[in-house]
């Protein structure tokens, strides 16, 4: 049985967490990251939002392979951003305290 001190504890320890989601939020919102594929240059935050998209000349003769690099390096930029996400996740769920969210 939770006595209301558990129950404050709980509740502090909640906010906590919510206090290091914020942050999270806030370094992968300044967090870059780029991929780059054949002359093609993709750069996203860590909250998978485009930032930029640089295409060299050379990449743009090929219509068909310019089409493959963009998927190539959009998806390598995100694949980059989830594991960079993933892990400061994981950080601060291994320090929660809650049971099953360590």
């Amino acid at each position: 049985m939770l006595t209301p001190e558990k129950m404050f504890e709980k509740a502090k320890q909640m906010y906590q967490l919510q206090s290091k989601a914020r942050k999270i939020k806030k370094e992968l919102e300044n967090t870059h990251i780029e991929a780059d594929t054949e002359g093609v240059i993709v750069t996203i935050n860590g909250e998978q939002i485009v930032i930029k998209v640089e295409i060299s000349d050379e990449a743009m003769q090929n219509k068909k392979n310019l089409e493959k690099n963009l998927e190539k390096s959009f998806n390598k930029a995100v694949k980059k951003s989830q594991e960079i996400g993933a892990k400061l996740m994981k950080d601060v769920m291994g320090d929660s305290g809650f049971p099953g969210l360590n």
